[in-house]
């Protein structure tokens, strides 16, 4: 998901104008590198359509809020502005689109008034929905005592970085933490459903995970469609015995899981139906 210079294209909004590449707009003085100040969202834009981005762009303002930040751009304000930078790559094309708030300055909390915002837009192809193995990682996602998990915010990632660091050392793709209280709360890096006999399960928003815009989208379009949706606590145990797994964020949308630690699965009707009924929906205007 990380942009490199030989990865494509990229665009950055900063200042009141269009940077290409890479641009150092941050230092070894800023509060963000140092202090962990930077909170962010992700959208997406493909095959002509940026579903959700109305929704991503108020998000990241929630966030920035939690933070303590000053919110120099509204939602609205953000949203335009990635569309500009849409407008700069060819239609259809597979973009990660990623606003961003930081403090430049402060000492442990932020200084509101030094605030900073940019925009980038980049080159980021979808994963292809062949699947992908997952272990039960020893790491865990924070409460709200703990950790800020009201806001998207960098300083989350580190924790990831770690499960995932783990879990692809003991050969599998992804990992999936449990809660404080050994509950299901996630994978590193998005949400994840299992089905069970026709019905679809998904850990139900505790405040240690952030309940996704995908997962919002699909819970609502599988409902739509007669399928049945449980938000509820559930255990490991709970996707050893299931019949599905996938897993739904903003940078794969919905995605099968194939293998649970030794146990294989195939790509089963649920996912199917949730990934056709989400594209329906990017493609509609709604």
């Amino acid at each position: 998901m990380a942009w490199k210079e030989n990865a494509g294209t990229a665009w950055t909004w900063y200042e009141g104008k269009w940077h290409s590449g890479n641009p150092m707009i941050m230092g070894p003085m800023t509060h963000a590198p140092w202090l962990g100040s930077c909170v962010f969202d992700g959208g997406r834009a493909f095959e002509g359509v940026a579903p959700d981005l109305d929704l991503h762009c108020r998000r990241i303002v929630k966030s920035a809020e939690s933070f303590g930040l000053k919110i120099v751009k509204s939602a609205g304000e953000i949203e335009e502005l990635t569309r500009e930078g849409i407008a700069k790559f060819p239609k259809g094309a597979e973009l990660y689109l990623r606003p961003m708030f930081w403090a430049a300055d402060g000492f442990v909390d932020v200084d509101p008034e030094s605030t900073q915002f940019s925009v980038s837009v980049y080159d980021s192809p979808l994963p292809k929905p062949k699947g992908f193995s997952v272990t039960a990682s020893p790491f865990r996602r924070p409460s709200f005592e703990y950790a800020p998990t009201d806001a998207k915010a960098a300083c989350h990632y580190p924790n990831s970085a770690r499960a995932m660091r783990d879990a692809k050392a003991r050969g599998f793709d992804n990992a999936v933490m449990l809660d404080p209280l050994g509950n299901v709360a996630e994978l590193a890096t998005a949400n994840i459903w299992l089905v069970k006999e026709g019905v679809a399960r998904t850990p139900v928003p505790n405040g240690t995970f952030l309940n996704g815009i995908t997962r919002q989208r699909v819970i609502a379009l599988l409902r739509k469609a007669g399928v049945s949706v449980e938000e509820r606590s559930l255990r490991w145990e709970d996707f050893l015995a299931a019949d599905e797994v996938f897993s739904t964020g903003n940078y794969g949308k919905v995605v099968p899981i194939t293998r649970v630690e030794t146990r294989s699965l195939q790509p089963g009707p649920v996912m199917a139906r949730a990934r056709e009924l989400y594209w329906d929906y990017a493609h509609s205007g709604r």
